[in-house]
């Protein structure tokens, strides 16, 4: 289908382009930017009027639940969350059941995407064997089934020789290694973050520590393997000023946050409710405050949505008890655009670091309005409001600290591959 999307305020951050006008798209392809080609006739007009015409977002963490937790949410459920939020490409991480660590189970997610027609889901291949941290998982023929990226998700890993040896596996046949850095060990059942907080309602911690002590042993071991490194969910100060000193030190390294550690800190969680359970635990305002310098000065390259929907069944009885994560693709839009309007990020900035960021790390044509590029692209009105409810909600996680929260900002057309997949 030809379609045209016309009167928008087109901002692509790739191309620095920040205008309005029109858009072109034909045979799932962007064909014009501002100016129709010669002979366009659009079979199909869109008037994006007053709202905001971008790049499809994407994702460098979304638990879809499927296979295995279907219980929680499964593909077609949460695909249809990621289109009402404007995401066009999402990465899955190897912790399902069965592990991702096979070609067949690429292939399972496959026909699954397909069938729920959202084919841009990207397998994140286990480093290890049912991610059991003890024997290497055959990362070349799952590269080779289609995983971009190899990843131990948030399993420990049984030794650091392992992820040496890992490492120089992916190093050698050029695969993106998405890591996330937790000391175990220090976690030791934690369930938040070591201050005041949580000694004053009795939670079992986890310090800093956790996560600077695996962060800084992995990029010792990047010097040694030479490997390509992504640190995935960051939440602490520390954390900034080792990735920092690594880049400068010429790493081939880049990080994200998930965008709740951009808002939320352990203070803000009402005692015990365990909808503001996350690994990495809310850290402190210190910690937010250098989370979000990080973000704007580049240090930190994109913030995802390190999606987790669970049954209410996750979330009930004592907090430490209770499973981690959020259910966060649908707020990640309106969270970015509270950024915006405390004029912590530039609009620009804000749809860069959920798109062409993202999208570089991975090596993937996405995150662009670029002239012959797949027409990945999200439309919305930056200034309607909106509540989050049952009414409102996709996702089949309704484990969210915002529910019946009021937000501004909502996706209204989200197009992939030209074919329209949301439409408000």
């Amino acid at each position: 289908m030809n379609i045209e999307i016309i009167n928008g305020r087109l901002i692509d951050p790739a191309s620095h382009l920040d205008k309005l006008g029109s858009l072109y798209i034909s045979a799932g392809k962007i064909v014009g930017v501002l100016n129709a080609p010669e002979g366009f006739q659009a079979e199909h007009t869109i008037d994006a009027q007053a709202q905001v015409v971008c790049p499809g977002f994407v994702d460098l963490a979304t638990h879809l639940r499927e296979p295995g937790q279907t219980h929680k949410a499964s593909i077609q459920s949460e695909t249809q969350a990621a289109a009402s939020a404007g995401f066009t490409s999402l990465c899955m991480p190897p912790d399902t059941n069965p592990v991702i660590d096979t070609a067949a189970v690429v292939e399972l997610i496959n026909d699954k995407a397909e069938q729920a027609g959202y084919p841009h889901i990207y397998p994140i291949a286990a480093l290890t064997r049912g991610l059991a941290g003890k024997e290497l998982s055959s990362m070349y023929s799952l590269k080779q089934a289609g995983c971009i990226a190899v990843s131990h998700a948030q399993a420990p890993i049984q030794s650091l020789l392992i992820l040496r040896r890992a490492m120089e596996y992916a190093a050698t046949h050029d695969l993106l290694l998405i890591y996330v850095p937790q000391e175990q060990a220090l976690i030791n059942n934690g369930c938040a973050h070591e201050g005041a907080m949580a000694s004053q309602y009795g939670l079992p911690s986890i310090p800093v520590a956790a996560e600077t002590i695996a962060l800084m042993q992995c990029i010792e071991l990047i010097e040694l393997t030479g490997c390509r490194v992504h640190f995935r969910g960051l939440s602490c100060a520390r954390s900034v000023v080792l990735i920092q000193k690594a880049k400068q030190a010429g790493l081939a390294i880049t990080a994200d946050i998930a965008m709740h550690h951009l808002h939320l800190i352990d203070t803000d969680m009402p005692p015990y409710d365990s909808s503001y359970h996350v690994l990495p635990p809310l850290r402190s305002a210190d910690d937010r405050d250098a989370l979000i310098k990080a973000v704007q000065e580049g240090v930190i390259d994109s913030i995802c949505s390190d999606h987790q929907p669970h049954d209410v069944d996750a979330k009930l009885g004592a907090f430490p008890e209770t499973e981690a994560g959020i259910s966060s693709l649908e707020t990640v839009l309106p969270l970015m655009l509270r950024l915006v309007a405390a004029k912590d990020l530039q609009l620009i900035e804000g749809i860069a670091k959920l798109s062409s960021a993202p999208a570089r790390t991975l090596g993937i044509e996405a995150g662009t309005l670029a002239v012959g590029v797949v027409a990945d692209v999200c439309i919305f009105d930056p200034e309607k409001e909106w509540q989050i409810n049952s009414s409102t909600w996709q996702s089949r996680g309704w484990n969210t600290p915002y529910w019946h929260t009021m937000m501004q900002g909502k996706v209204t057309q989200t197009i992939q591959a030209g074919k329209v997949i949301f439409s408000e």
